[in-house]
Formats: C-alpha cells, structure tokens, sequence
C-alpha cells in the first residue's frame, strides 16, 4: 500500500527531519521550498538513502499567492491520496510591534497562516470524503507565549494556532485528525549565528519522532497537541 505525506518547507530544519522519518517509514514525499537545487539535492539524498521512497517536488514561494496556487495544482496533478499534510513552511522576523516594517504583519501572515489555510482547504475535501487522513500543523510556543522581540510573528503564530483548534472541531465527525505542534527553540536556520551551545536547543529530529508516534496511534485517539521545550527551557 502506497502512502504519501506532504511536508511544505521539506529541505531544510524540521521539515527535513520529517521527511526523513516518514521515508524511513517507507512513505512517498510531496514538498516544498523556494530553492530548486535543494529540492533537488533533497530527492536525490531521500531516494538513495531509502529506496522504496519517492520524492515529488516543486520550487514555491508559499507567502505569493500565484506560487500557492501553482503548487496546489501541482500536488492536485499527481493524483494521489494524501495521507497526512505537515504545514511545516514558515518565517521568522524579530521585531516589536511599535518598531517594525509595516510589511512584516502581512509577509508572516502569508507565509505562517495563509499557506497552510489554503492547501488545507484543497486537501480536505478528500479527506472527508475517503473519511482518512491527518493535518499537522507547525505553530510554536509562540502561540501560546508572547515575546517582546516576537511581534508579527507572534500573531500569525497565535493565528496558526487558533486555525488548528477551529480545524480539529469541525472535522472530527469526519475521521480527520488534526494536531498543532508546538516547538520550542530548536536547532534550525533561524538560530544561526547565536552563541549558545548546540545542547541548549531541541533537536529537530525530536519533533519529527513527535510527529511520527501521533500518526501511528490508533484511529480512535488523536493527539490535539504536542508541545515540546528544550530540557532546560525556553530561549
């Protein structure tokens, strides 16, 4: 039985790690990212190092509207029902409210909110109709935490959060799980450059074996959340 799960934002961080996990699993690869020779780089490395899984790719900018669209109707095109979606793509900007650009609200909302809003609501309609299937979606601590340097990205975080709760309400009479994943700080490309040792983060490994043990549970139990800190706490 062939199975696909779709990771937005699949080359790099916890969406790498996803991927990685759910290959080793023996599952197809849908993704993401704007960068075209990563994604390559991502379908050789996948498809070399586990054999029985495929990797279907396009180059996306998921914060542009014609971008989205155009990777919906790639991931329509394929044909395939998909298992589980990780709306995993996402951006961070430090800022204060009061003293970043006015674009940064609408940028995060693009990219953070409005992406996996819309390739949610093309996905669920066969969800609901073949009665499977389960949405991950990637929020943060910061939809629970408010943080002076977070601002917008915040907002559209605590947004995330919230779209999750309204999703896992509405499909629960249809046999669609939906779960938000709460991470902490975790060793990504957003941490670049900062001096703390490498043990002061969570590894991205650790959210993707998250992800992984609330798939695999039983239809009758869903987990609604994962939140997960470093050991020693928030950053």
């Amino acid at each position: 039985m062939q199975r696909y799960i779709l990771v937005t934002g699949g080359t790099k961080g916890i969406g790498r790690a996803v991927v990685e996990q759910f290959a080793k699993e023996g599952f197809h690869i849908i993704t993401c990212s704007r960068n075209e020779k990563e994604l390559q780089k991502l379908k050789l490395d996948i498809e070399q190092s586990y054999t029985f899984s495929k990797v279907f790719y396009q180059a996306a900018d998921l914060s542009d509207t014609n971008s989205l669209n155009g990777f919906i109707k790639y991931v329509k095109g394929l044909s395939v029902k998909i298992d589980i979606l990780v709306n995993n793509s996402g951006l961070f900007i430090p800022g204060k409210i009061h003293e970043e650009n006015d674009q940064a609200l609408p940028f995060m909302i693009n990219t953070n909110l409005y992406s996996a809003y819309y390739l949610s609501k093309a996905l669920i309609p066969d969800m609901i109709r073949l009665r499977d299937g389960h949405i991950f979606n990637m929020c943060s601590t910061a939809s629970i935490t408010p943080y002076t340097n977070g601002g917008s990205y915040c907002i559209s975080k605590y947004a995330l959060y919230g779209m999750t709760k309204v999703l896992r309400e509405e499909l629960k009479e249809h046999n669609v799980r939906v779960t938000a994943i709460l991470p902490g700080a975790t060793l990504t490309a957003s941490w670049e450059g900062v001096d703390l040792p490498p043990e002061r983060f969570m590894k991205s490994e650790d959210v993707a074996m998250a992800i992984w043990g609330a798939w695999n549970m039983s239809p009758n139990s869903v987990v609604e959340e994962i939140l997960i800190r470093p050991q020693l706490g928030d950053i």
